[in-house]
């Protein structure tokens, strides 16, 4: 039975997906394509603008291939966050590479920041640590990149924008150039108590605001598509939202206790607040989303977790991730090896741009499997110290967590990190969650889903993995965990970290 349907684009860092969601919750069809990330220098990461938007098409044309496109009833983005691009207002040419979140690029430049007294009020003001992480330093980066950049910023001849912002100026064929305050709250140019770019912070960076997108609600129409070849014109685009935040929404993180970790190239852990954290141990403060009443939330970002898989996978030639898993999990542990994925240094809970990359505790017992089960064993490490940070930050219990992302249907690395955690791991029956709580604010827009009583309805099937009581080992081994880490940090420091 043909029925109206959400297109809901989830534009990430390897690929660009698309899924239909119906107005009972049903995901109706799907298009992915993947997308290309380039490491031109060491610490390095970028990706070709234009590429992502023909992804993105291709990504909408295999969704849309078996559906009725007259029933299209509207548009939402999902995307990665806190990539950031120039293009030409004029002409809506890209002039700059992508330069992705991973980039550690504009280093020099947040080291610059940080040692000026004015930033102290940064993490104050944001929420956030100074960190090549955020687009704020990258932007300037961009600025002095483009020749004449910041004169041609402050004429309005520039946009300066994240994924989001992208695609809906090309959705809409250059007519919207906006944002939401989920993702502009990680520009960490935007004041998260005033919702809006902040004037000390734009001077600090030096950075002209006619540059930037306006800043909306996550949900909401934002201009209607035009020009477009596999989309009639006129099709509203209801909703904007981080991928993180997209899946806190998606897993039911509307409802206050539910703690999201999205595993990817990268994690995110993410949780509802409704207050600042009563201390700061190494995590942020962002805005969750706005849906008409803008809602703060407590995050932590880790950089390399799925790739730090891949990494592995590269050095030990082992190209097919399967036959890794299997190789990590045919040893009973790591046998004392641990690697810690400090590839283009460590994020949160550290922020040590300078850590750099180790395998430790090797001895002439190690084979490949101990390496290789050290690299799953990472991933599931640091987001127990990014969890474990936001429960002392804000002094709460968080006794569950709700994953998604490829690396959660790896079940002995869900089971290792319940184990760890000692506590229960919560995996809701859908891949595309980032799009489907994108899906979820743009039938809000539509009055589809009027309330969170109703959206808790559409939440897909869940599988729960308990942990096994008798993980004593699994919690010593965390310790020797922490011992590699400071080592990590130790080898690009003068002192020891304590």
């Amino acid at each position: 039975m043909s029925q109206p349907f959400i297109l809901s684009i989830d534009e990430g860092t390897t690929n660009a997906k698309a899924i239909a969601v119906s107005r009972s919750g049903d995901v109706l069809s799907k298009g992915s394509v993947p997308v290309e990330l380039f490491h031109p220098y060491p610490g390095w990461a970028e990706q070709d603008p234009e590429a992502i938007w023909n992804a993105t098409l291709s990504a909408i044309e295999a969704c849309l291939k078996q559906l009725d496109s007259e029933l299209l009833a509207g548009i939402a983005i999902s995307n990665q966050r806190e990539s950031v691009l120039v293009w030409d207002k004029k002409t809506g040419q890209a002039l700059t590479p992508l330069v992705s979140w991973q980039c550690r690029r504009s280093e020099d430049i947040c080291a610059d920041i940080a040692k000026k007294p004015e930033a102290d009020i940064v993490k104050k003001l944001t929420g956030s640590v100074i960190d090549p992480l955020f687009p704020a330093s990258k932007i300037r980066w961009l600025l002095d990149y483009l020749e004449n950049g910041t004169q041609r910023a402050i004429n309005g001849e520039l946009c300066v924008g994240t994924v989001d912002s992208w695609l809906v100026w090309k959705l809409t064929d250059g007519k919207q150039f906006v944002t939401d305050a989920s993702n502009a709250s990680r520009y960490q140019l935007f004041n998260i108590s005033t919702f809006s770019w902040d004037p000390l912070l734009l001077d600090l960076y030096q950075i002209p605001e006619q540059c930037l997108p306006q800043v909306i609600a996550s949900t909401g129409e934002r201009g209607v598509t035009a020009g477009l070849s596999i989309i009639k014109d006129g099709v509203p685009v209801l909703a904007q939202v981080g991928d993180s935040h997209a899946a806190l929404y998606g897993q039911g993180g509307f409802n206050p206790g539910v703690v999201k970790a999205t595993y990817g190239t990268g994690s995110s852990l993410m949780v509802r607040i409704n207050e600042l954290p009563k201390y700061d141990f190494g995590v942020s403060t962002t805005v969750a989303w706005d849906d008409g009443k803008p809602s703060l939330a407590m995050e932590g970002n880790i950089t390399h977790t799925g790739s730090a898989i891949k990494f592995i996978s590269k050095i030990l030639g082992i190209s097919d991730i399967n036959k890794l898993s299997q190789l990590a999990w045919s040893v009973e542990d790591s046998g004392g090896v641990f690697f810690v994925p400090a590839l283009a240094g460590l994020g949160a809970p550290y922020w040590d741009a300078k850590a750099r990359g180790l395998i430790t505790g090797l001895t002439d017992a190690a084979t490949p499997a101990h390496i290789a089960r050290a690299a799953f064993e990472s991933v599931a490490y640091q987001v127990a110290d990014l969890l474990f940070s936001m429960e002392a930050s804000a002094q709460i219990s968080l006794n569950e967590l709700s994953v998604d992302g490829g690396p959660t249907n790896n079940r002995q690395l869900m089971q290792f990190q319940a184990d760890l955690l000692q506590k229960t791991i919560v995996k809701r029956d859908v891949v595309e969650v980032s799009a489907l709580g994108a899906a979820f604010l743009a039938g809000k827009a539509l009055g589809w889903w009027p309330n969170e009583q109703t959206l808790s309805q559409l939440l897909p099937e869940s599988e729960v993995i308990e942990p096994n009581i008798n993980a004593n080992v699994i919690l010593d081994n965390y310790k020797l965990w922490k011992q590699a880490v400071n080592r990590a940090r130790f080898q690009s420091n003068d002192e020891e970290v304590i």
